[in-house]
């Protein structure tokens, strides 16, 4: 991964990125450009949010069952309002939100894409000030362009998505996308209010000496994660010595970590939750897709996660993700 030393602005970057595909439309640029306008106001209150009384929680509890922070509103609030008065998305879905929302307007029902998103990642960690972030997931519609977009729209293999990415408000703000000719980060460059490419055609190592996993949960996960876990814990020497234990418990800031550093993310199903706790749409869609563009791989266990036929918005996956030879590993381990 290459860091670099000349600016270039996410806008002069999308517009090169047309002039090489003069035939292109530039709707998925502009819908691009819009997600990172909504990460922009999301990261102005993020930075002031211990100012100001927007911590803590909403008093709601969101169709996932659980608490909303307040600035998990706020997040929502501001994608939907910038992607509604876009001209290039047909309709959103949300992690916080119960269903879909079609947007119905002239310009809306001729857009080709659908938007679906985590607003903000890792909000329990909120109140103590650990990297947060936002996950985003772009699919190409089913249905006919001019219509008002359907459920169907949006229930579809992760394999389908155009684009994908996410932001993490951290010691910096930092812009990652992928479409299926690479893997572009993006710092925002507060003195000029602007994302400037910093890491351009990312690469996942092939491997690396980070591992992630809820340790606590051990004893609740399948034989074969365990057995991998203990292998990571004992692996000698000459073999690279035994991996790092590194998790954060904000999944954008784990998932941002090994993949610049090579690394490996576990969220194992467990006895109580063999389904798992992230959500297949919002969360391990984008990541599958963005680890694949990268040269990583991803598995629910049994199959790769980009190739899942959903059959539901809010479904949940037990989830891998990393390193190609370090997820070689875990595959020898782990067999359901």
């Amino acid at each position: 991964m290459n860091v670099n030393r000349r600016v270039q602005t996410l806008d002069e970057f999308t517009i090169q990125q047309l002039r090489d595909f003069p035939h292109a439309t530039g709707e998925l640029s502009h819908l691009l450009r819009n997600i990172a306008l909504a990460a922009k106001r999301v990261n102005v209150e993020v930075n002031k949010a211990g100012l100001v009384d927007i911590l803590g929680d909403a008093g709601e509890i969101n169709v996932q069952g659980e608490e909303v922070k307040k600035l998990d509103v706020y997040a929502n609030d501001q994608f939907i309002r910038v992607l509604q008065h876009g001209i290039a998305c047909a309709g959103i879905a949300s992690e916080e939100m119960d269903d879909y929302v079609a947007f119905d307007d002239d310009k809306s029902v001729n857009s080709k894409y659908v938007c679906l998103f985590d607003p903000l990642d890792g909000s329990s960690n909120i109140d103590v000030n650990v990297s947060i972030g936002t996950i985003f997931g772009i699919y190409k519609r089913k249905t006919p362009v001019g219509t008002v977009v359907k459920e169907e729209d949006f229930i579809q293999a992760g394999v389908n998505q155009v684009a994908a990415g996410y932001v993490i408000y951290g010691s910096s703000t930092m812009l990652v996308y992928a479409t299926r000719r690479g893997v572009n980060g993006f710092t925002l460059d507060p003195s000029i209010g602007e994302w400037t490419l910093s890491h351009p055609d990312i690469k996942c190592p092939e491997s690396g000496k980070i591992y992630s996993v809820n340790h606590g949960n051990f004893f609740q996960y399948e034989e074969g994660v365990r057995n991998y876990i203990n292998t990571c814990q004992r692996k000698d020497k000459s073999t690279g010595g035994p991996y790092t234990q590194r998790y954060i418990g904000s999944m954008v800031a784990d998932m941002h970590r090994n993949l610049i550093k090579g690394g490996m993310f576990m969220y194992p199903g467990t006895t109580g939750k063999p389904e798992g706790k992230l959500r297949l749409m919002y969360e391990c869609n984008p990541f599958a897709f963005i680890l694949a563009v990268a040269g990583g791989h991803t598995t629910d266990g049994k199959k790769r996660i980009l190739d899942i036929e959903p059959t539901s918005l809010h479904q949940r996956t037990p989830f891998f993700a990393g390193s190609k030879l370090m997820m070689r590993e875990l595959e020898e381990h782990y067999k359901p």
